[in-house]
Order: structure tokens, then sequence, then C-alpha cells
């Protein structure tokens, strides 16, 4: 058994050829975890606490001795997790703790000794969320896409993945469309930590990438933030708007709320009631109540596309308008624009 390092772990991780098991107690993995692992605690929440306590108060071989004693008939169920997790792959298994320290070495050890290939990961965690936040300061050719509510800025995203180029969709990573309607229809948020994770490992993914399209989001994605080091860098990065007619964009939103039950929008719509101003949020209450959705909507979207708008305006340097007919026509129409302008080129 030996010690990948971080660089090389996540290389292994995103090729494949790498089972990854986290061997930290179950509140440290849920705080965050390296994307894709599976938990397999050597310790509880109490048994770690116990063991800490120990190390403290008594020294390194107490706090062996507690943890020899709290661990040693668990150990067929270990190898028997493992199993179960890996369900007959034979690939690599990498581990990793907090540090990288004693129960990374301890559970490699028994797998190892059951026949399994083992790897740890060098530094453990602790190294791996070093590994993340550096990402983010990494400079990179960030470009922005852009548009009023419901002009399918996900779709386009889409569209560009399937041509071959590199994006992250903050909105998929975040579980939140980004407005007070963003949580609809969507699974609960994850951590800010395991946030943080997956989008490092998605810009880890793309560090070669000559050109990283993004969405252009709020810092706040429902209660989760975009890390400081890249949205500075999103401060300064073109911006390539989608113009959608309003009959397009309607028709996209009650696609995606139309089967909202109305309690739920309802419920959106109370958070906002105060921009919507009192006369537009009864309207649209009333709108609600009479199963008019395309008001509510229309409603709704006279209060962001006049923000929307506003914060355009503010960026009106770097933005660059696109009609399209299609999200396919839109990933056309970004490519050709973003290569050919010398405007936008130089911002790259």
């Amino acid at each position: 058994m030996y010690a990948l390092s971080t660089e090389d772990f996540l290389e292994e991780l995103l090729s494949g050829s790498l089972y990854v098991l986290d061997v930290r107690s179950p509140a440290e993995f849920h705080r965050g975890s390296i994307p894709g692992a599976e938990s397999l605690p050597l310790f509880d929440d109490a048994e770690r606490s116990r063991v800490g306590i120990a190390y403290h108060q008594s020294g390194r071989t107490a706090a062996i001795k507690i943890g020899l004693e709290i661990v040693g008939p668990k150990l067929r169920s270990l190898v028997e997790r493992a199993e179960h997790l890996l369900g007959g792959s034979r690939r690599r298994i990498g581990l990793y703790c907090w540090r990288g320290g004693m129960r990374s070495s301890a559970v490699g050890w028994l797998l190892e000794l059951y026949g399994f290939d083992v790897v740890t990961l060098r530094g453990g965690y602790k190294a791996f969320r070093r590994t993340v936040l550096e990402t983010f300061a990494q400079p990179r050719p960030l470009v922005l896409i852009s548009g009023l509510t419901g002009a399918g800025k996900t779709d386009v995203l889409a569209a560009l993945a399937r041509r071959g180029q590199a994006t992250i969709d903050f909105e998929q990573l975040a579980a939140h469309r980004g407005s007070a309607f963003g949580s609809l229809g969507m699974p609960p948020q994850p951590t800010q930590q395991q946030f943080e994770n997956m989008l490092a490992l998605e810009l880890w993914k793309h560090r070669a990438a000559s050109r990283l399209w993004l969405e252009d989001e709020s810092r706040w994605i429902g209660k989760l933030i975009i890390p400081q080091a890249l949205w500075l860098q999103m401060q300064s990065a073109p911006i390539l708007a989608l113009d959608v007619p309003m009959e397009r964009r309607l028709e996209r939103l009650l696609r995606d709320y139309g089967s909202v039950p109305p309690t739920q929008l309802a419920t959106c719509l109370h958070a906002i009631r105060q921009r919507l101003g009192a006369e537009r949020y009864a309207l649209a209450l009333a709108a609600l109540n009479r199963g008019d959705l395309a008001e509510v909507a229309t409603i709704a979207l006279a209060h962001y596309d006049k923000s929307y708008r506003h914060s355009l305006r503010k960026r009106a340097d770097r933005v660059v308008w696109i009609r399209a007919n299609s999200p396919d026509d839109a990933a056309t129409q970004l490519c050709t624009t973003i290569a050919t302008l010398p405007s936008l080129t130089t911002l790259l």
C-alpha cells in the first residue's frame, strides 16, 4: 500500500480506475467529501470523540488502545461493507481520512490483507481541501452565458457540452436555479463545503480547456455562494447574452414550473412580495388561484427582467447579445461569436 498525491488521486478518480472510500466519521463526511466517495467510517461520531479526548488527555498510545478496542469487533463488518460497496468490482480502492494518518492506514492494512488493491491519499481530506481552494484561484478562460429569466441558459450549456465544449452548470451543482423559485423541483442543496468540492473537481476536469462556459449567476445560488477567487474572475469575463422572445421564455418557465403545486408557488411569491409591490403581488396571487400560470409568470418576469437588465447595463462593455431560435442554434452562434470578436477574445 502506498500514498498518492492529491493530483494523482484525482487523476485516477476521474479516469474511473479508483473507487474512493472515506473512512472519517459520518459527521465529517456529511460536511464535505471528495465527490464520488462512499462513506466507510472507522469510527462513528461518538467513538471519534472518545478517541480524540483520550489523545488530548492521555496521549497517542492511550488513544490507539481505545481505538483498537473499538475497532476490533468491526473488522469483519468493515471488509463486508467494502465488498458490498464495490459490488464485485476489482477496481483499486482509494482511501482517505482527515490527514492521511492512522484511520486510512488502519483500514488500508485490513483491506489489503483481505486482497484488495489499496492506495491512500497523502495528506488526506485536508490536503484535498487545500487543492480545492487553490483551484479557484487559478486563472481560467471564462465566458459567461447571460440572458433574461427563461432564456434557456441551462439548455444552451447542455448544447455546448454536446459539442465538446467545456462547461460547468452551477445550478446543477448547487441544486438550485438561482431565483426565489429556484428550489422548486430540485433536491436538497449540498453543504457549502460539498458545493465547493464538486465545483473544484469540475474545474480540475477542465483545467486544460481553451475556453470554459459558465452561466452568468449572482454570487448567491440559493443558500450557497460562489467562492470569492472564482467570482472575481467572473467579474472580468466576456458575457454573451441570449435574446429570446417573451413567448418562448414563458413556454420554458411553464415547462419547468407548470407541475409544481400551487401552494409551493404561493410560498415563492410571498418571498418576493416586497419586491413585486402590493398591487402586483395581489394580481399574481389572484392569477395563481384561478390557475393562470402564464399570467403569474408574466408578473414575476416583470420584476426579474428589470433587475437583470439593470445588471447587464452596468456591464455593457463586456456584453454582446445573441438571438437564436433554439439551444443548438445558440450554441453554434456563441462559439462563432466568441472566436471572431476581437473585443471579446482579448478578454480571454
